[in-house]
């Protein structure tokens, strides 16, 4: 299959001659065996199937398959959610007393998961600039640093990060860099192809399309040689005594020991798939992913164009419009269109933007992103009302910034509604 359009539409599952031509939806928590030998073969991981929900089940792996073969990966697994798979993605290769070094312009659910909840963990982590020179990117490795992390398009500061560069430095010190791709989706950027080694997804999002299942996913590259630097990575070069003594890198090689890892330890306890319910809804957004998303891109430039010459507004940000910071690396990585989602700041500061949204009649205020229905949000009083005026400055996200997410109306439409709400802004 070599085109993206191909693999939305047909990848991960392919049936044999009488099976149903949509995928199953396996609704069961466990699977019957006949032997207790047959089941012990699972446990040990000598055999392929499946036992119970919880780690694997058809559907699900269905819908991993198609999206590995989106990313250009190896492996993938389904989450219960984007944040299950952010998490699931660092604490597979990270122990108490680590580090890791993330870009300080990335989703505030993310920061707030990396600068609190893993160091109450006891994993560290360093914040660096999406836009910092190689010299402050290497500063801010230390020796137990074990993962680099970044968003390809930062939700909502909207800021694009080189991939390349940050991978560059990620592997110049031993270690894999996780990109988060949920906004461009891998059709329009596959980080993979520029140098990442693991990338995750909020699933909830543009892949799902329609907010009707909220959900997570991690590919793996499949080339990061944890063999390589064993002594970084005891979890999966070392025998897991809590899984019979096996060592993921030995056994499953770089293309599955992140992963089978991943399933066979954190998903074991802690529990958080998605279920196959939402992994078929996901199946049917991504079949058409790839006819919404230039749509999608299209709206937001319309849109960004048309507040980028409004006197209410202060600044625009959407990567794709000419002048914009971010639109020669935005180009760079996805020539073809980014998102649909436009960051802008009124003159106006916070109170204007409370008036704002309260005008819209047909952009949503919701705590959501990524629709085929446009919605809106102000992040510093909803998404990011965690950060500190200096965290959400240091994120690109003024207090009286508002994220619209252009969803698949007419442009025409979208525009003359922010227009009218604009006018109640001027009074």
């Amino acid at each position: 299959m070599s085109t993206i359009d191909t693999r939305c539409v047909q990848a991960g599952y392919t049936p044999g001659n009488g099976e149903p031509r949509q995928i199953p939806i396996v609704q069961s928590t466990t699977f019957k065996y006949a032997t207790s030998e047959d089941m012990g073969k699972l446990f040990d991981l000598e055999a392929s199937g499946y036992f119970y929900t919880r780690l694997q089940n058809p559907t699900n792996d269905y819908v991993a398959a198609k999206l590995a073969a989106l990313e250009g990966g190896t492996a993938a697994m389904l989450t219960s959610s984007g944040q299950a798979a952010n998490f699931f993605a660092i604490f597979n290769i990270c122990n108490a007393g680590d580090h890791i070094v993330a870009s300080s312009s990335i989703y505030g659910g993310t920061f707030n998961l990396i600068s609190v909840t893993l160091a109450k963990m006891g994993i560290s982590s360093t914040f660096v600039s999406p836009d910092a020179t190689d010299e402050e990117l290497d500063a801010a490795f230390t020796p137990n640093t074990r993962a680099m992390f970044g968003e390809t398009i930062a939700n909502p500061a909207l800021t694009v990060l080189d991939i390349e560069r940050f991978a560059a430095a990620a592997h110049r010190h031993g270690v894999p860099l996780i990109i988060d791709n949920t906004f461009p989706t891998p059709v329009n950027c596959r980080p993979i192809e520029w140098g990442a080694d693991i990338v995750t997804h909020s699933t909830t999002k543009y892949m799902d399309g329609h907010g009707v299942a909220v959900g997570g996913a991690i590919i793996d590259a499949g080339r990061f040689d944890w063999m390589a630097h064993a002594d970084k990575y005891p979890g999966l070069c070392t025998p897991d005594d809590s899984y019979h003594g096996i060592t993921y890198a030995e056994k499953f090689g770089k293309e599955g020991a992140f992963i089978t890892k991943c399933t066979s330890q954190l998903m074991r306890d802690l529990g958080c798939i998605q279920s196959p319910q939402h992994a078929f809804y996901l199946n049917l957004g991504l079949e058409s992913l790839h006819v919404r998303m230039p749509r999608h891109c299209e709206n937001g430039l319309a849109v960004a164009s048309f507040l980028k010459e409004h006197p209410a507004v202060k600044a625009v940000s959407f990567p794709h419009l000419p002048g914009d910071r971010y639109h020669d690396l935005a180009m760079k990585y996805m020539p073809q269109g980014g998102c649909g989602v436009v960051s802008f700041e009124l003159k106006g500061g916070r109170a204007a933007a409370e008036t704002f949204m309260k005008h819209l009649k047909m952009a949503a205020i919701e705590t959501h992103v990524a629709d085929a229905r446009t919605c809106c949000l102000n992040p510093a009083t909803s998404t990011h009302r965690q950060m500190t005026e200096e965290q959400l400055a240091a994120a690109g996200i003024p207090a009286g910034l508002v994220r619209i997410s252009c969803g698949l109306e007419g442009a025409e439409d979208l525009i003359a509604d922010i227009a009218q709400a604009l006018e109640a802004v001027s009074l």
